[in-house]
């Protein structure tokens, strides 16, 4: 018996009709998506652990920071542009 009484059998089978019916792209889209939602939670909470110490009045007083903090949102924001835009086509 495999994983919660299914066998190896049946969970292979219902690999192949996922792949069937969603195909290849959209699952290797779907695990990129997921793998970049990971890396940025990642990134946020080391962020947030690094920033536990500071106060926000230290963040306006240091111009670096701030640039790199918008540099930071319109990549993320062109990520999720170019996500859609493969999802649509």
């Amino acid at each position: 018996m495999g994983i919660g009484g299914i066998s190896v059998g049946s969970l292979l089978l219902i690999l192949v009709i996922v792949l069937l019916v969603f195909g290849t792209k959209k699952l290797r889209n779907v695990g990129s998506d997921l793998g970049g939602a990971i890396k940025g939670f990642r990134s946020a909470m080391k962020e947030g652990e690094e920033g536990k110490g500071e106060s926000k009045e230290g963040a306006e007083d240091d111009p670096s920071r701030l640039n790199r903090d918008e540099t930071t949102a319109q990549s993320t924001q062109a990520e999720q542009q170019e996500r859609s835009q493969d999802r649509s086509s």
